[in-house]
């Protein structure tokens, strides 16, 4: 390594440009400063509506999803629908209390991609941060398209745009999050607080008239949609109960957005995590229990959710309408969860060089945009190649939230197995956290360890009863964005080894530079291109191909007037070739250049007033830099003059 003798002069300053009004700042809003970015934080009201309408939305479809199974076995077996959603508080809870200890362990966010990549190694955290990728994706594609249904099942004639509304809801949201955390925050709380005010004052209603006797059942319920009976069975049930932990997906949000909460960020993180949990829980028991109580039938003509409310309001009035307005008002809201932790997800992978770099730059308004552009892209690619489909899209759903549950889990285990072996006062500093002794060490790794127990069972029991409609899709999808996460990483570590200055051989001082310029013609920036060539060394060598003997005498007379005593090469070319014969005169140079010489090609370009106008000329520098930009020790330099 080379250390200079030579007076380091740095200097620093502050640019007091700021960005110009334009239509994107008239869409977004104005830029803001890096220095704004603590102002732009958000706290447990906000951020419980930002993270959790995701998981907010599941129950009014987690219910129905597993009574559908269970309606396979006949109406009877409906009463195990609130002993299943028992069994799925609880394991709520073991998830909440594993999200919970990850939030306070790991405050820098990221959730089940930094707990597997600290515990379990690479490979498990780029497999848990493909599947939630995965996930976010298609959480946007089914809850926008859900929430379409609910449109055009109101209103038919709209059934043929239901593909390019469901595209636009996208895009509207995508928009939305870019103004920012804190705008899109605001946005979303007023329908995410009012869908929870309906569906409480539903159940609570609903339980008044209940313990009253005055409930009653479903009035003209539609008819059960099932082809022939089935016994009930242990995997019947568990089948059941796979399905309804579709209600689960979204609990970890939080804790990939830890960064979004104001300080202290870990204790608001953990605290809207808890509220949302307490909330899923009280909501998923109370529309299960009295869901089963009216008589419900699950069915696709009409929702549980749809029978619930007009046995409630016992028809369907303002209540029943204000209700199922927000229904489907969350469910299209449950996508700003995706957008809220897919950018702040993408970035991380990105800052560990396994996506892109672009996607840690933050934008304007200072939000990961390239990720929320990206997210908002795929999904609209998605919602069209599957026609805005809930059905088709559905088995896609959830297995991927699971496999990342089951590394999160795995990985919290492995921790709390690595803090019970320290002795009080040691510590392992790994790059997401600390790692110290803890007394409950024992019980909190037999905690997780039943939790990633249970998730696996969950996803085996997806993969394998949705394989043919289509879960085979994620199954293969995983691991291929496995495989472009590390091709990418390999591109970054090798780039990054071949530009490193560790053990970098000796710097030789270039000593010669020839220059050759192409020209076409000789005129004003002809001459000016040959001006600024002959700053840059005495050797200038101006080629002329020759495909046109009537011009190329106008160049050599031009020349003997305006060259300036340089020389001029004029190559034949008998077939009209440009770039090829040129090729071959760099290479003949080339092959003589001695190994402190260097080759800067000058390419005069004249630029006209008019964009458009650029389409009737040749861009010669562009195909010179195509062809010779993998060419070593070679310099290509335009010369750009301006005409009106």
């Amino acid at each position: 390594m080379i250390v200079s003798d030579k007076p380091i002069n740095i200097f620093e300053e502050t640019t007091e440009h700021k960005p110009k009004t334009s239509f994107q700042s008239l869409l977004i809003g104005r830029p803001l400063a890096t220095a704004d970015a603590g102002h732009q934080t958000i706290g447990k009201v906000i951020g419980l509506a930002v993270f959790s309408s995701d998981a907010m939305s599941s129950v009014a479809y987690g219910p129905q999803e597993l009574m559908l199974i269970l309606a396979a076995a006949g109406i009877g077996m409906l009463k195990f629908s609130v002993p299943i959603i028992l069994a799925l508080i609880g394991l709520l809870v073991i998830l909440v209390f594993s999200y919970e200890q990850t939030i306070h362990a790991y405050p820098g966010g990221g959730g089940a991609y930094i707990v597997a990549r600290d515990n379990l190694g690479e490979l498990p955290a780029q497999t848990a941060g493909a599947a939630l990728l995965t996930d976010y994706i298609l959480t946007v594609a089914v809850s926008i398209s859900s929430g379409v249904a609910q449109l055009v099942s109101a209103y038919p004639i709209l059934y043929p745009y239901r593909v390019w509304l469901s595209v636009a809801m996208i895009l509207f949201i995508m928009v939305i999050n870019l103004r920012g955390v804190k705008e899109s925050g605001v946005t979303f709380a007023i329908p995410t607080y009012f869908f929870l005010f309906m569906m409480f004052t539903a159940v609570i209603v609903g339980l008044v008239r209940y313990l009253t006797g005055s409930l009653g059942v479903v009035a003209n319920p539609p008819t059960l949609e099932v082809g022939f009976l089935q016994p009930l069975s242990l995997f019947l049930i568990l089948r059941a109960f796979a399905n309804g932990t579709t209600s689960l997906t979204g609990v970890e949000a939080i804790s990939n957005g830890i960064t979004a909460f104001k300080e202290p960020r870990s204790t608001n993180a953990g605290r809207t995590l808890i509220w949302m949990a307490g909330i899923m829980a009280v909501l998923l028991l109370g529309i299960t229990f009295l869901s089963v109580h009216i008589g419900v039938i699950p069915a696709e003509s009409e929702t549980v959710i749809s029978q619930l409310f007009r046995t409630i309001y016992q028809g369907r009035g303002l209540l029943y309408i204000l209700s199922i307005s927000a229904t489907t008002v969350i469910l299209i809201m449950a996508a700003n969860t995706a957008f809220a932790d897919f950018p702040r997800l993408g970035a991380l992978h990105a800052g560990d060089g396994f996506l892109p770099r672009q996607l840690t730059f933050k934008g304007s308004r200072l939000v990961y945009s390239g990720g929320i552009v990206a997210l908002a892209t795929i999904a609209s690619l998605l919602v069209i190649g599957f026609q805005a489909s809930v059905t088709k899209l559905l088995p896609l759903y959830a297995i991927g939230v699971f496999l990342s549950f089951t590394l999160s889990q795995t990985g919290m285990a492995r921790r709390w197995w690595k803090s019970g072996h320290l002795k009080p006062g040691e510590e392992i500093v790994e790059p997401g956290s600390i790692v110290v002794h803890d007394k409950g060490w024992g019980f909190k790794m037999i905690v997780n360890g039943i939790g990633a127990v249970c998730t696996l069972i969950v996803m085996i029991i997806f993969a394998v009863t949705k394989f043919k409609d289509g879960a085979w899709v994620v199954i293969l999808l995983t691991p291929l964005l496995v495989t472009i996460f590390f091709s990418i990483h390999h591109h970054y570590k090798n780039l990054a080894r071949q530009l490193s200055l560790e053990n970098h051989p000796p710097r030789k001082r270039i000593s010669r530079n020839r220059v050759i310029m192409p020209v076409s013609g000789v005129h004003v920036g002809t001459v000016a291109a040959l001006q600024f060539a002959s700053t840059l060394s005495k050797d200038v060598t101006v080629v002329h191909i020759s495909v046109d003997p009537k011009e190329t005498q106008k160049v050599k007379d031009k020349w003997e007037h305006w060259g300036d005593g340089y020389r001029l090469v004029v190559l034949n070319s008998p077939y009209r070739l440009f770039l090829e014969p040129l090729l071959e005169y760099i290479d003949k140079i080339s092959a003589i250049q001695a190994p402190n010489e260097i080759i800067t090609i000058v390419v005069p370009q004249f630029i006209p007033k008019h964009w458009w106008t650029n389409l009737l000329h040749m861009r010669t520098a562009e195909s010179l830099r195509k062809a010779l930009l993998h060419r070593k020790n070679i310099v290509i330099t335009e010369v750009p003059y301006q005409v009106d």
